[in-house]
This record gives C-alpha cells, sequence and structure tokens, in this order.
C-alpha cells in the first residue's frame, strides 16, 4: 500500500514539476533574492537534514554534505549542523531542532523531505531553505510553495540514457536491468532515461535488448521499498539478475551494496551501473563492478546555493542539472575501459552532443 501510494503521488509531482519548470533553460535566470544571511559570514550558520540513506550512503546524503561543509569551509562560516534521519517520522522533528538551533539556512536532502521542508518553510518565512531533488509544490500549481525555498534539482534522464545506451552495446545476453528504492519521481526518472537508451541503441543497431524492471507504460517496476542496504534488495537484484541480466542499475542510494553482494553471489560477469556519485571512487570495494555511474552534482549545486547565501545574495530560482550545464553527466568507465568498444564509447559522446543541442530530446518530467 505504502509504495502504491507513493506512485500515484508521484505522478501527481510529474505534472507540477514540469509546469514550474516549463520554459526554464539548463540554468534558470534568477527570480529575485529572499535575503542574505542574517549576519556576517563569520556568524553564518548552514544546516542540513538527511533523508533515511545517511550521510555514509556514499551516494545521495552524502554528496549534500560534502558540498555544505565544502561551502561552510569556504565562507569561514560557524561548523555546519547536520542531522541524519532514521525515517519519515523524524523530519518534522529535525527540521525543528535545527530551527531552533539558530540556523541561517537549512537545506534538505530528498524528494521526501518536501512536505515537511515546506511546513518548516511558512513557519519560518525569515528563514531560507534548499530543497535537493524537490521543487517542494506540494499543491502542483507549477509554482514552489513557499517564496524561501530554492530547489536544486536535476534531469538525470538525460545522463541515464547515455548509460542505457551503453548498457545495451556492453551487453552480452541482451538483458540488462534496473530496480529501485521507491517509485517516485527522483528515482524512475533514472529508470525511464535508462529504458529510452536502451531503445534508442535497438533503434540504431536493430538489436532487441530487453530491460527488465522497469515498464516504460504503466511507468512501474521493481523496487524494494526504501532505501536500505539490507536482504529485501539483495533479493530484488537477484531476481533481475535471475532473468539473465547482465548490466543492473539499482536506484536509491545505498541499495546499490545490496546489488553488489548479489552480483557477486551469482558468480557471473555483470556490470554496475551506480548513481549519483562516482561509486567507483566512493566505494572502491566494488570498483571491478562498475561499468559507469550516472553523476548528479548535488555536491557542487549545494555548494554553490550555501556560498551564495552565506554571502547575502541568496537566489530561490531553480537550479535545474543537465547535460549542458555538467549538473549531470556519466563517470569514466574505470576498470571498463578496456571492455568498452571504442566505437560504442565514441556514439555514447555523440549522442550526449546531441542531447546538449536539443537535436535528441530525453523525456522526463523535467524535460522544458
Amino acid at each position: 500500500m505504502k509504495t502504491t501510494k507513493k506512485a500515484v503521488v508521484s505522478g501527481l509531482a510529474m505534472i507540477g514539476a514540469a509546469a514550474l519548470l516549463a520554459g526554464c533553460g539548463a540554468a534558470p535566470e534568477s527570480n529575485g533574492a529572499s535575503g542574505g544571511a542574517a549576519a556576517g559570514a563569520s556568524d553564518y550558520l548552514p544546516c542540513m537534514v538527511s533523508d533515511s540513506g545517511g550521510f555514509d550512503d556514499k551516494s545521495f546524503n552524502q554528496l549534500g554534505k560534502e558540498g555544505l561543509d565544502a561551502a561552510a569551509s569556504e565562507l569561514g562560516s560557524k561548523k555546519p549542523i547536520e542531522v541524519q534521519s532514521q525515517s519519515e517520522t523524524d523530519f518534522a522533528s529535525n527540521l525543528q531542532n535545527l530551527v531552533d538551533q539558530g540556523c541561517n539556512t537549512i537545506i534538505t536532502v530528498g524528494f521526501l523531505l518536501a512536505p515537511a521542508a515546506l511546513e518548516s518553510a511558512t513557519a519560518n518565512p525569515d528563514l531560507q531553505y534548499v530543497s535537493i531533488d524537490d521543487t517542494v509544490d506540494q499543491n502542483f500549481d507549477g509554482t514552489t510553495d513557499a517564496p524561501n525555498i530554492k530547489p536544486i534539482i536535476f534531469d538525470t534522464a538525460q545522463a541515464a540514457y547515455l548509460a542505457g545506451y551503453l548498457a545495451a552495446g556492453t551487453s552480452k545476453t541482451g538483458v540488462v536491468g534496473t530496480f529501485g528504492g521507491m517509485n517516485i519521481p527522483t528515482v524512475t526518472i533514472f529508470m525511464d532515461g535508462f529504458a529510452q537508451g536502451v531503445e534508442k541503441y535497438n533503434t540504431d543497431n536493430n538489436a532487441s535488448v530487453r530491460v527488465v524492471g522497469w515498464d516504460r507504460t504503466a511507468k512501474d517496476g521493481s523496487f524494494t521499498g526504501g532505501f536500505e542496504a539490507n536482504d529485501t534488495a539483495r533479493q530484488t537484484a537477484q531476481a533481475i539478475i535471475d532473468q539473465n541480466v547482465d548490466v543492473l542499475l539499482p536506484v536509491g542510494g545505498p541499495i546499490y551494496q545490496s546489488a553488489a553482494v548479489a552480483i557477486q553471489d551469482s558468480g557471473r560477469e555483470i556490470a554496475l551501473v551506480g548513481v549519483d556519485a562516482d561509486v567507483y571512487e566512493t566505494d572502491p570495494g566494488i570498483g571491478d563492478l562498475l561499468l559507469t555511474s550516472i553523476l548528479k552534482g548535488i555536491d557542487v549545486g549545494t555548494k554553490d546555493a550555501i556560498v551564495a547565501a552565506g554571502e547575502g545574495s541568496f537566489d530561490t530560482a531553480p537550479f535545474v542539472g543537465t547535460l549542458e550545464n555538467d549538473g549531470v553527466g556519466l563517470a569514466p568507465f574505470h576498470d571498463w575501459s578496456d571492455r568498452v568498444p571504442a566505437d560504442l564509447s565514441s556514439k555514447v559522446d555523440a549522442l550526449k552532443a546531441d542531447v546538449i543541442s536539443g537535436k535528441i530530446k530525453v523525456e522526463s518530467y523535467l524535460a522544458g
């Protein structure tokens, strides 16, 4: 029931986000600032609330924390306060805790924090909020619901499209797979972009590579119900692998760790595709499994927003990460470099250029 409810909310969120970003370029122009920090940079206090993945997820939350810490170092501000959520029930109390500690800017990490972020921002209009991965458009009218919230969002479908093409070209079994933590837009945008890339490969090469774990028509697929690296995630990965998959994209922070265990247990050569960070760098222990990672510039976007806020020029215009502004991208192939044909690598580079130029339109709820 929980996953079904999330899927319904996801569909509505896509409509709201598309309306909010209609006509926006890759890096939208400022729509004005909502004020600067309450005091000089040395007295400025930036803070962050994680989602349930935690700051050591080697992925999504960790990138947000790294961006926050880098911004604080550059500003010479107070040491940031970073609060980790164990579950969704922690969100509201964690935000109030940061308000009570005198934070000037509060960053919320993840789509699921949006309702609590809106409530806190509405109750504290003099504070600044940064929402990573959600536009905070809870009434789906096409606008962010509070004037003191800056959304930082990423059209990861563009980078996932390249990963899907690469995966299809690398696969020897003709079957690639994906699964996610929850059926929410910030997860399924990866899965859908990946499937579109496979479709493009099939069209270009008269091939029939199949995608397991995501149905573009039904907008549904395989989900673990959360973002924890646990046995449910491992079993979900195993069920995908059992369908003769030899490239696997898990989307949802730490769940890639469970996928790696399933791959290692299989005894087969199966390539893993990471998300958010370059997982080869953040988790080198599984580096030999990684074909590539689909990157989100969460650290860069967070740092830029906090530096601006600390310098008194907080701007609430949405930032949309794309291939054009390097807000999303693909990591190097690392250990898989010698297994990716040169012509396939060149084709992926050409596709990237075509997406940037607009020749290729990758469908997503964030596409303008």
